[in-house]
């Protein structure tokens, strides 16, 4: 599935159970979000995060420490899905993978600079910037076992190997060297309990702004992904009227 592809599926999703997902009559946060951006759907929130999974995973015990890293989220596991990754032994933010220690992982989408220009009625316009951003919150659990870590990389390795089409298998690499790969790192997985999305893109300015930004937005130097993954996003929200 190639991206432009992918970002119509994600307009198209529908809408599942919202409980404990972060929702208008659930205000549950960690992420300060007016309501119209605020996207509840579950299934659209989980697209999201397969697509832009380079993440900041955010922990502040003992000490506030962020690292950047690719994960993978299992949508069947635990009520609002699993996500999987690892960092380098010798960083110190494994500390917090204990099991009680909260942690936030932050999957960001296309983002840019908006001109009040490009706004049908630029009046009293000013400038802004427009991005989508997903915040998965719960307990990291470390996940150190050899079957477990080589497990959770196969599986990793699988879903970007898909992406691009091609076929490398983790489980041709030399044992020994395998071993040592592994030895030098330790797993994760945080089971979610707080699911926020928040997404800035325009969608409560008038039809004639919107389809403005759109036009400049496909003209513009700004990334033509925001374009795309903006036209998807209000074609989303007509579609839930």
């Amino acid at each position: 599935m190639n991206r432009r592809d992918l970002l119509a599926g994600l307009a198209l999703a529908s809408v599942e159970a919202r409980s404990q997902t972060r929702t208008k009559e659930n205000p549950a946060e960690s992420l300060y979000i007016p309501k119209p951006q605020l996207v509840d759907d579950r299934r659209f929130l989980h697209a999201f995060m397969d697509e832009f999974s380079f993440v900041d995973l955010v922990t502040v015990s003992p000490s506030l420490r962020i690292t950047h890293i690719p994960v993978w989220l299992d949508r069947s596991a635990g009520a609002y899905g699993t996500i999987h990754g690892h960092i380098s032994r010798q960083n110190p933010q494994h500390e917090a993978f204990d099991g009680r220690q909260t942690g936030v992982i932050v999957f960001r989408g296309p983002h840019g600079y908006i001109s009040p220009t490009w706004y049908a009625k630029s009046e009293n316009a000013v400038p802004t910037w427009n991005f989508a951003v997903v915040h998965a919150t719960g307990k990291l659990r470390p996940v150190e076992g050899r079957k477990q870590l080589n497990d959770l990389l196969t599986k990793l390795i699988a879903k970007f190997e898909s992406y691009e089409g091609t076929n490398y298998d983790f489980a041709r690499i030399d044992e020994g060297y395998k071993n040592g790969l592994m030895g030098g790192i330790i797993g994760f997985e945080l089971e979610i309990e707080l699911l926020e999305g928040k997404f800035k893109l325009g969608q409560d300015r008038s039809q004639a702004d919107r389809e403005s930004l759109l036009k400049k937005l496909s003209e513009a130097k700004a990334p033509r992904s925001l374009r795309e993954f903006t036209s998807n996003f209000y074609d989303r929200q007509k579609s839930l009227g």
